[in-house]
């Protein structure tokens, strides 16, 4: 298994004042509520559609523990140890800026518009090395066939992370990280999966699944932001590269995972796996960028002026 190398770079001023200005808000925020309730319970959930008329809610900036705590607690199965410890040490990261993200996992039917429109072969959608991931194929086998692929409300699943980099680069967006991605499902109360601390197989689409759903299908499973599916229906890409050592680095703001690597991370578990890693705090651990298959989805963060797209 392979272990991508990392460097720990150094907390610049920008980042030390982001923190600061953080810190002083949660202060003040806590000091003017005369509640100790948290920020989760006092959320309500923002949406909106954005320009290619996909409806996003949206996150806003905090903090919360990130991985898990105590691992020997699951009844896992043995092809899971492997990636458990990875998830320690739990750490407290801090989200510096409000973001959108998705509220549903992206659709076949949004994606085909992606298509239509040349999103194939537009070079301009692409990151070099999806490029060169593109032209290496067939492209008029592209996308690939995938079950579920004529519903249109379903998943658009058996996507490579290329491809679903280059739809996100052309909604003018990317592929949230992945501390977003848990902090979105879990929020400042850290829970377990996106609605609670135990798990219920009512509010997600996971254990004894032959097949996908509609995307929303399980309302009950809504988090606290109102994503909905980030546990089960599709595992979904994320934008970092897998590393089991990244988080003994204990980056605490705006993580953006290794620069490099040889797997990328999917989150949320998937149709007819196990509540193991349905939870949000697990990252499969298998799949290098251009691997695809009927588990695999994702959905989109949208980007600010100021941001650029991690490759």
């Amino acid at each position: 298994m392979l272990h991508p190398q990392n460097k720990k770079f150094p907390l610049n001023f920008e980042r030390v004042l982001a923190l600061f200005l953080l810190c002083v808000s949660c202060i003040f925020t806590s000091a003017g509520s005369g509640s100790d309730s948290s920020q989760a319970n006092a959320w309500t959930p923002v949406y909106r559609v954005d320009s290619h008329g996909i409806q996003q809610v949206k996150v806003p900036a905090g903090s919360f523990l990130r991985g898990t705590q105590d691992i020997s607690m699951f009844n896992e199965p043995a092809w899971v140890l492997p990636i458990l410890g990875s998830e320690q040490p739990q750490h407290e990261v801090h989200i510096t800026k409000d973001f959108w993200i998705d509220k549903f996992e992206v659709t076949n039917a949004a994606f085909q518009r992606f298509v239509k429109i040349g999103g194939y072969k537009n070079p301009v959608y692409w990151s070099a090395t999806g490029l060169a991931w593109l032209e290496a194929q067939n492209d008029k086998t592209l996308p690939v066939s995938c079950s579920h692929e004529e519903l249109p409300d379903f998943p658009r699943m058996c996507i490579t992370w290329f491809e679903a980099q280059a739809y996100a680069n052309w909604r003018g967006g990317r592929l949230p990280s992945e501390a977003e991605w848990e902090y979105a499902a879990r929020g400042p109360d850290s829970l377990i999966y996106p609605w609670g601390d135990e798990f219920d197989p009512r509010f997600a689409n996971v254990v004894g699944s032959t097949g996908p759903t509609p995307v929303g299908s399980y309302p009950g499973g809504i988090s606290w932001v109102g994503a909905l599916d980030m546990s089960g229906n599709a595992m979904e890409w994320v934008q970092d590269w897998l590393s089991y050592e990244y988080y003994s680095l204990r980056e605490a703001i705006d993580p953006q995972g290794p620069t490099s690597g040889k797997r990328k991370v999917e989150k949320g578990g998937w149709w007819g796996s196990n509540p193991v890693v349905a939870r949000s705090a697990y990252h499969h651990y298998e799949d290098p960028p251009h691997y695809q298959d009927h588990h695999i989805g994702f959905r989109v963060v949208t980007l600010t002026a100021t941001e650029q797209v991690h490759n």
